[in-house]
This record gives structure tokens, C-alpha cells and sequence, in this order.
């Protein structure tokens, strides 16, 4: 009496298809392993540029000083707080400038106020001062700035804003008008330099927050995406 015997595949030992698959898959030189390796140096990089640069930036912002004996034609502050207000006016009285602009003041602050809170002698207020309520936000001083200097015939002015605020303002305000030179004149509210200032959660997230702005700008120049113009009434220089 004959057994049948099972019949073997044609010359397969080996395991399933399925697992076979996974195997190459996920083999040493397969093409996901390669694509894995590479996306996890090219975050890793990308991790530690941005980490860089923040460093840089913080770096850089910290050793800002303002000059001394400093001689323009004219000064603008960027607002965002008195105190660089204060210091604008302090420099008008100097001689530092023949002019004051104040941009992107809120259009619900007169002109008296400015003058009562910064002490300043009303002649040389209403002589010397001119107040811009058109800019909205950073762009929109350096749109607003620009207009004021060219109006005027200016050619070397001084920028008042607090230090952190200076790398963005400059490169917004050079954006605009690659002519004009532009002084920066930081307002220092502390020391950085002399304080563990990452040690300070209101000082980091300004920092950091600072340092998204500046690479945000700097990437849309790159890339070439048109902003909007920062004004309330649209309008650009």
C-alpha cells in the first residue's frame, strides 16, 4: 500500500513572505533604514543651528552699549515702552539730533501727554518733535520711519529701542531704505551681561521670542513672500 508523501515547494526553506519582507525592510542597508538615518542628522542639525544662532543672538544683544558722543541728523524711537521715549527726548535735548520721530504711537495719546511725561520744554517740543500713528508693528515703524526720512532730506539717523528689539528694527528699517545710515542706540533696561538673564523666565521668553521674529523676517526675505505693510493706512513708502 503506497503513502503519499507532501510535496515540497520549489526549493523554498525559507519564512513567510511576509516576514521575509520586513526583514529587507528593515535591513542595515535597506532604503527606509538609510531615510531614517538621515532625517534624524538632518533634525539634529537643524536642532542645534537654531540653538546656535539663539545663542548668537542672545550673545550679540547682551554686548549691546549705546555710543557715546554720538552726532546725527536725526533720531527715531521705535514705541513699545516710555522709558525709550525718555531716552529719545534725553538725546534731542543733547544735540544728539535736529529731530525727534516717534513711531507708531497709539492713536489715542496726544501730543501733550508725550511732552508732560517726558518733561520736555515745550519749545523745544513743538519745534522739534513729530509723532507717527500709522505704524502698527515693527515693519510698519521701519515703512513709517522711511516716509518721515526722506520727507525731511535725513541721511544719518539714530534708532531708540531696547536692546533686544535693535537686530530686527535694523533689519527692517535697512530693508526699506538701504541709503539711509542708521545708528542703533539700545536702550538697556539691565545689565545682561552681568546677570543670569536665561536664569529669568520673563527675560528668556523675551529673548526667544525676539530671536523667532528675526529669523521669521530674515526667512520671508529669503524665500521672497511679500509682507504686509504695517500701517493702518496700507499705504507703503
Amino acid at each position: 500500500m503506497s503513502t503519499t508523501r507532501p510535496i515540497k515547494g520549489n526549493g523554498s526553506t525559507g519564512a513567510p513572505p511576509r516576514r521575509g519582507m520586513s526583514r529587507q525592510l528593515f535591513s542595515r542597508r535597506s532604503w527606509l533604514r538609510r531615510a531614517v538615518r538621515r532625517l534624524i542628522m538632518v533634525s539634529f542639525l537643524l536642532v542645534a543651528g537654531v540653538f546656535g544662532g539663539f545663542l548668537w543672538f542672545a550673545d550679540s544683544v547682551a554686548s549691546l552699549k549705546p555710543p557715546e558722543g554720538v552726532k546725527a541728523d536725526a533720531i527715531v524711537v521705535l514705541t513699545g515702552g516710555y522709558q525709550r521715549i525718555d531716552q529719545a527726548m534725553g538725546l534731542l535735548r543733547d544735540g544728539a539730533g535736529k529731530r525727534l520721530l516717534i513711531s507708531g504711537a497709539h492713536p489715542s495719546t496726544t501730543p501733550a501727554q508725550i511732552r508732560k511725561m517726558t518733561q520736555t520744554p515745550s519749545d523745544l517740543f513743538s519745534c522739534c518733535v513729530d509723532i507717527g500713528y500709522d505704524a502698527l508693528d515693527t515693519t510698519g515703524n521701519a515703512n513709517e520711519i522711511a516716509r518721515w526720512i526722506h520727507d525731511n532730506g535725513f541721511t544719518v539717523v539714530l534708532v531708540v529701542t531696547n536692546n533686544y528689539h535693535i537686530p530686527r528694527s535694523l533689519h527692517e528699517l535697512r530693508r526699506v531704505d538701504a541709503v539711509t545710515q542708521f545708528i542703533p542706540y539700545p536702550v538697556v533696561n539691565s545689565d545682561l551681561t552681568r546677570k543670569a538673564w536665561f536664569a529669568d523666565p520673563d527675560v528668556l521668553r523675551t529673548m526667544m521670542s525676539e530671536y523667532v521674529k528675526v529669523v521669521v523676517a530674515n526667512a520671508r526675505d529669503w524665500i521672497g513672500i511679500e509682507r504686509p505693510s504695517g500701517l493702518r493706512t496700507g499705504d507703503k513708502v
